[in-house]
């Protein structure tokens, strides 16, 4: 294993300009997520430097056997963590050999509305909170339950330390720095509410580009987990019971909302979300109607709801905000397995662009 682990930790650079690029992109039903490498001649740090590269579509579930190449087009690049000198990680979209957007790429409609003048005008910035659990990988049950049974019930387990309280703090840490190496703009991590859950923030980032580090984050945890030994679930209600979901609280605010006066722009936008509140609860996650009750610091899914400092509200407020007049506000309502792209551009397109008829 010492000779392993000291060939996967060479460092290419002494003896060849040459990289390796993980090319990244989102599967078939989704949520999953493939990468393949290859090499390339030399340092890259602009994506529209990379060559474009195809995939078998009929393998991810995204096209035919009889038809089955699938492009990728390269669109953000982060350093590698995992084998770090000048390789990278390289975040794709999908397209047919015709150029078209394939139905799973979700980046490619989002793109558009980010690039909209208006849009663009407002620069809108979001902080995700991807809530997550980790599970023993033979049973699927949480990391430090019993097996079979139940640990103590909540209250202990959030922001906690201790070995009876606080599970997998090494994959955590290890993502934490990971995906500061990277250069994804995390902010912060915690453990959560339900033991064996926990929570990573990245932003603020500005459009399409929090889309991307949030599946590049998500991605570098899968790997993690793979070398751990343990399961990566997004599931919103892992477990059925008096136990926490997890979701995937977004915080948005635009040049607007961030100016003097904001507080106007906020309620405004909060009202629009409210009379498309069908509409966001069904592009925000698979499974959210089983997290989304009214309990467990969330509100009922059918009732739209806002609150300064209220965490059973579909949307929150800061106090901060609300005293400044400006800032920004919390979504509460995606779940964990949202699509970022789907979200962040759901919200624009509603606060900005949308017009109440």
């Amino acid at each position: 294993m010492a000779v392993l682990t000291d060939l996967i930790n060479l460092n290419l650079s002494d003896r060849t300009d040459k990289i390796i690029a993980e090319y990244i992109w989102i599967g078939g039903s989704g949520l999953d997520l493939r990468s393949k490498a290859r090499t390339l001649p030399g340092p890259v740090s602009d994506p529209s430097k990379l060559p474009q590269w195809n995939y078998d579509g009929s393998s991810t579930g995204q096209a035919l056997g009889q038809d089955s190449e699938v492009i990728l087009h390269p669109q953000a690049i982060f350093r590698d963590p995992f084998r770090r000198g000048n390789n990278i990680l390289v975040m794709c979209d999908c397209y047919t050999p015709a150029g078209e957007p394939i139905p799973t790429n979700k980046r490619y409609s989002a793109a558009k509305i980010f690039s909209h003048p208006n849009v663009n005008a407002e620069e809108p910035w979001y902080g995700i909170e991807q809530e997550y659990t980790l599970l023993q990988k033979d049973v699927k049950w949480p990391l430090g339950w019993p097996v079979g049974g139940y640990p103590g019930p909540q209250g202990p387990y959030y922001c906690s330390a201790g070995a009876d309280k606080s599970f997998g703090r090494d994959i955590v840490d290890a993502h934490y720095k990971a995906c500061l190496y990277a250069g994804i703009s995390i902010s912060g991590i915690n453990g959560e509410v339900m033991p064996g859950q926990w929570e990573f923030q990245v932003g603020p980032v500005v459009g399409i580009s929090s889309g991307d580090q949030l599946w590049v984050a998500r991605y570098i945890l899968e790997r993690i987990t793979e070398i751990a030994g343990v399961v990566l679930s997004l599931d919103p209600k892992p477990i059925e019971g008096d136990w926490n979901g997890a979701g995937a609280h977004t915080n948005y605010s635009t040049k607007s909302m961030r100016s003097d006066g904001g507080f106007e722009a906020i309620k405004k936008a909060i009202e629009k979300l409210k009379l498309r509140h069908k509409e966001h609860i069904s592009a925000y996650g698979e499974g959210n109607e089983r997290r989304l009750t009214g309990r467990h610091e969330t509100a009922d899914i059918n009732t739209f709801s806002w609150g300064v400092a209220n965490r059973g509200a579909s949307v929150r407020v800061g106090r901060e905000t609300e005293k400044d007049g400006k800032g920004y506000f919390e979504d509460r309502r995606p779940a964990s397995n949202m699509d970022p792209y789907v979200v962040t551009s759901l919200i624009a397109e509603t606060t900005i662009l949308w017009k109440p008829t």
